[in-house]
């Protein structure tokens, strides 16, 4: 068993102002976003010029915050919700979801798109890449917080944490660290590193994060309030990520089809 660190949430404590770990992570993604994509904008197939990826981060932090916020409050707190409307502005009772700030991405980037014609795939494409570098910091935020932790196991890695009893748990928040950050930067970068068509890369973005966080629920505790939604094993996260599965496979099966009788008509 391997002992928790134990880390102070608070980075940086001068007088009444207080920083976080994990509002400093939300401040890792964002740079890394830009600086990748600003890097990524010179490449010759790219037609997001370096100087549009500070629009983009702006339209997108935009989506993560309100639809994380909304998405959390209405896949995971629906019933609290129904009896007070007003929990959805109480952030400092925290709750963010990353399948509602997905949702809230698509749409703040199809805003921004739609203002300045670059299409809504290629701009998908681009942004994709870019995502997994945040969610690796919002998950190491998350095991700093000592939240959403794993289930009980016997595994010599396994961290008593506090606030989840006595036994050693999975610490799951790692594991999505590696996989939904590091491995799904390896995969998308070397993937969108060559052309491809547009769609593509969201499309793959789709299948591996379903995939990977599909995965890793088999080790993440469900949340306390909610437990399995059906069969003794299917959690909330399950269930949110097998449309984005579903959704990949037929993205990239469409636009492979399309690019391919497009090949044959020209």
């Amino acid at each position: 068993m391997l002992t928790y660190p134990n880390i102070d949430p608070i980075a940086i404590s001068l007088g009444p102002l207080k920083v976080h770990w994990y509002g400093l992570m939300y401040l890792i993604g964002f740079l890394a976003f830009l600086w990748l994509g600003k890097r990524r904008a010179k490449q010759d197939y790219i037609s997001i010029k370096p100087e549009q990826v500070g629009d983009m981060l702006f339209y997108g932090v935009l989506g993560v915050i309100l639809g994380g916020r909304i998405g959390y409050v209405l896949f995971y707190n629906l019933s609290q919700f129904l009896e007070d409307p007003l929990l959805i502005f109480k952030i400092w009772q925290g709750g963010m979801s990353f399948h509602g700030g997905f949702v809230g991405v698509l749409l703040a980037i199809w805003m921004y798109q739609k203002q300045l014609g670059l299409g809504f795939w290629k701009t998908m494409d681009f942004i994709a890449p870019l995502v997994p570098i945040g969610l690796c910091a919002g998950r190491i935020g998350n095991f700093i917080n000592a939240e959403l932790w794993g289930r009980v196991t016997d595994l010599p890695w396994g961290m008593v944490f506090p606030h989840a009893g006595s036994l050693p748990r999975h610490p799951s928040q790692l594991y999505e660290a590696l996989l939904e950050g590091v491995a799904l930067f390896g995969i998308l970068w070397l993937f969108s590193s060559r052309p491809r068509p547009a769609g593509a890369v969201s499309g793959l973005f789709l299948i591996a994060y379903g995939l990977f966080r599909f995965a890793v629920e088999f080790a993440r505790e469900p949340d306390a309030h909610i437990g399995f939604v059906a069969f003794g094993w299917l959690t909330m996260g399950h269930l949110l990520s097998i449309p984005m599965i579903v959704a990949g496979i037929i993205l990239i099966f469409w636009v492979y089809t399309a690019s391919k009788d497009h090949q044959q008509t020209v």
